[in-house]
Parts: C-alpha cells; sequence; structure tokens
C-alpha cells in the first residue's frame, strides 16, 4: 500500500483507533444463543469452524463466495491482537448459527445481542445485527478464511522477522493489466457460504465489529453455477472448470506447510493463498469458432471431456499426442498441468468463483473469474504455472486486474484461540 494511502487512511479513522477502536470492535457483549437447529439448517449444514486448518480451503465448494480485502488501521500490536480477536468471535458465531440472545460464550467471545428487541436494545440505539437473515441465523456451511499480505510485516507492528518465507507483494506477470485499487491488502477474508444472503451478512457484520480498525480495500462477490447439465461447473466461457484439482490426500505434500520447511513456527498449518482477479473479455471470446475455443482450452466445450477423450473425467494422454495433433501443445490446460514426474510438483489447489460486476464503462460486460488457489510454496508452484502460461492463446480473452499474495492463517485450534494467536504472542 503506499503511504499516500495509508496517510489518507489515518486522517479518516484519526480518533478512532487505539482505545477507542477497541472499544467499537468489541462493544457491548454480544452473541447468539445456543440451539438445537434453525430454519434452513440442515444435516452437514455446519462447516467445523475449530482444528489446526482454517475452513475454507479444502472444505467443498459452496455456491456463492465473496472476497475483501483490507488495510490495517490499527496503530499498535495490542490494537492488531484485538482485530484478530474480533475476527475470531465474528466468525466463529456466524459459521455455528444459533437465535439471539444475551451474554458472552465460555471463552468470553463477543457475541450478537438480541435484533431490535424493546427490552433488551438500549433505548434510542440501532439494531445491533442487520436482521438479513431473520432472527434465527442458519449456518448455511458458511466458512470465512483470514490471510495476511506482506504489508502486514511493515514496520507498524514489529513482525517483520516473522513474515512467511515465501510471502511477497504480488508482481505484475505479462498479459496483466493490475489496477492499483483492486490489488493487494494486509488482509485478506474469502467468505463462502451456499447462499448469498448468508455471505453478505457476514461480511456486513464483521465490517460493523471492527469498523476504525479495518479499512476496506476491495471486494469482489462470486458464484459457482450448477453443474449444467452434470459433472463440473462452467465458467463465464462456458466450458466446464475445475476437473483436475488436487483431493485432500494430496494436501500434505501440496498445500498445508508443515514444520521443517524453514518457515516460522507459527505458520505450521497454514497455506499460501493467491487472488487473481481476471476480466474474461467476452464480447471477442464470443466472435471465435466453437473449434477455436476447443483447441485453446483444450477441451470439448459440451462434455467438458478432452480432445483425445470422450468424458470430463478422462485423463488427457499426452505421451500418445506428442506432437498436439489432438491437444495443441499450447492449450490452456496442457500448459497448466503438463501432467509429468516433473510438473507434479507444481500442482496447485484452485477454488474459483464467477464473478459478474455489471457494465464497464465502454459498454461492455465486466465478467470474469475470481481465481484462488492455496499451496505450500507459491513460486514452486503458482509462479512455475504462470509462466507456463505466458504464452497461452487464452490471454488474448482475458485480463487479470487485480489480487494479492496471501498467507491463509493455520486454524483455530479450541475456544481459547483466535486467529494469528501465535504470531502476535
Amino acid at each position: 500500500m503506499s503511504v499516500s494511502r495509508r496517510d489518507a487512511i489515518k486522517r479518516l479513522t484519526a480518533g478512532a483507533v487505539g482505545a477507542a477502536a477497541v472499544a467499537g470492535i468489541g462493544g457491548e457483549p454480544r452473541h447468539l444463543a445456543p440451539r438445537a437447529a434453525v430454519a434452513g439448517d440442515a444435516a452437514g449444514d455446519v462447516a467445523p469452524f475449530h482444528g489446526p486448518h482454517q475452513a475454507g480451503v479444502l472444505t467443498p465448494a459452496q455456491r456463492n463466495a465473496a472476497f475483501a480485502a483490507f488495510d490495517v488501521a490499527a496503530t499498535s500490536p495490542g490494537a492488531l491482537r484485538d482485530v484478530f480477536r474480533a475476527l475470531t468471535a465474528r466468525t466463529r458465531e456466524l459459521a455455528s448459527g444459533g437465535q439471539y440472545g444475551a451474554g458472552p460464550d465460555q471463552s468470553g467471545s463477543a457475541r450478537l445481542a438480541p435484533r431490535d428487541d424493546p427490552d433488551q436494545s438500549p433505548a434510542g440505539s440501532p439494531p445491533p445485527d442487520s436482521g438479513v437473515l431473520g432472527p434465527d441465523v442458519p449456518t448455511d456451511r458458511l466458512t470465512v478464511t483470514v490471510s495476511v499480505g506482506a504489508s502486514l510485516f511493515d514496520e507498524r507492528f514489529g513482525l517483520a522477522a516473522r513474515k512467511p518465507v515465501r510471502l511477497a507483494t504480488m508482481p505484475t506477470f505479462a498479459n496483466d493489466a493490475l489496477e492499483p485499487d483492486w490489488c493487494h491488502g494486509d488482509l485478506m477474508l474469502q467468505l463462502c457460504a451456499d447462499n448469498a444472503d448468508t455471505v453478505h451478512h457476514a461480511l456486513r457484520d464483521i465490517t460493523r465489529h471492527t469498523r476504525g480498525a479495518l479499512q476496506p480495500r476491495y471486494r469482489l462477490a462470486g458464484f459457482i453455477s450448477p453443474p449444467r447439465p452434470s459433472g463440473a461447473a462452467r465458467n463465464l466461457m462456458g466450458f466446464k472448470d475445475g476437473i483436475a484439482n488436487p483431493t485432500a490426500a494430496d494436501a500434505t505434500d501440496l498445500v498445508w506447510v508443515g514444520a521443517g520447511r524453514g518457515e516460522p513456527d507459527w505458520a505450521t498449518g497454514g497455506t499460501y493463498q493467491v487472488v487473481r482477479l481476471i476480466r474474461m473479455l467476452t464480447e471477442f471470446w464470443d466472435r471465435i469458432t466453437l473449434s477455436e475455443q476447443e483447441a485453446i482450452i483444450g477441451r470439448r466445450r459440451d462434455s467438458g471431456a478432452p480432445l483425445d477423450g470422450t468424458a470430463e473425467t478422462d485423463v488427457p494422454d499426452y505421451e500418445r499426442d506428442p506432437a498436439g495433433a489432438l491437444i495443441p501443445l499450447d492449450a490452456h490446460i496442457r500448459l497448466a498441468n503438463p501432467r509429468t514426474t516433473a510438473s507434479a510438483p507444481n500442482r496447485i489447489l484452485r477454488r474459483g468463483y464467477n464473478y459478474d460486476g455489471g457494465l464497464l464503462a465502454n459498454g461492455n460486460l465486466d465478467a470474469g473469474l475470481i481465481f484462488c488457489c492455496y499451496q505450500q510454496d507459491i513460486r514452486r508452484q503458482f509462479e512455475t504455472v504462470q509462466n507456463r502460461l505466458a504464452d497461452d492463446p487464452l490471454n488474448d480473452y482475458i485480463r487479470p486486474f487485480g489480487g494479492g499474495y496471501f498467507y491463509a492463517l493455520p486454524g483455530v485450534v479450541s475456544p481459547q484461540d483466535w486467529y494469528a494467536r501465535a504470531l502476535l504472542s
């Protein structure tokens, strides 16, 4: 983040940070009362919150998401700890769901109060919740994945020596058209749920409880289409996406940062996150022939099958097609994953969402992909793949315009734990 932007944030939040901001983050003890069930909940609707890793990485992808980046306006290590405690309290409560009640939980976390009950809310005060989900908050498989950017480890909080070894500011790659207002950030929240109103409610709640300490930088909402007609979902170019993706069985070797990998001890259990906001030039794409589209991607649009196969789950056999007679040598799927022994360690866990932002100033559609991936090592994995894609013909039809590199924090292991506790202790 530039100095001018940070100075502007300081001016905007003058008097609201420090002790005042801490009071604003926590406020009155507020909470969702425990309940047996909430309307809309069903078996399997709860994504576990506590554990060595955060939810939202290997969690089966929910239908809706929002990616929101923030700059930290808190000015002391103590205030930063309060930010992460507040984030933990809110996400723990929201992911658990419940009916509105009063009083703190056993960990002392700040919780939601009754919504607008005149017998329990202070006279003349606004309701403590938006009411978007009604009086009963469903779990809706909500996950909030909290990640930190390289800029958090500057001189403000004395964290430079504790920065994850491979965390850096995302560079500009060939074919990028990055817009500064849509890049980087001290903090990234990835919110996912089965319904869009749950995502909206959660983000609204979190920003309300961290106002004055977190300054919103950018936000983009996304969605995953239902299978049409079956199998993997389609992106906005009409092709099935996410067919070949590592699974939970691959996570130890590809996703989670473990002990002994040269990272700070606190980082064990986390993972590197890359977010790329990619605008699709849909008008241009829609003008080329179907055969050209399929040759660029390397798959058939109707079935999702590789061009040398018949079903979307077929594995392309590049060894039997060394000259690219069936799947061109520069096809997207062939460049992204050559499927060789040497390229196996480069695989990434993708978690992408379509987005539709309306219209651009020139009248074209503002639509595309929120590309998100997780990995142990950004250079070994994402950047290696990205560099292989430098000459991908697909680049003529897309424009990456934002995003950043982040480190998804280790999980919250107990009701007494909180995000970044080991980092900030």
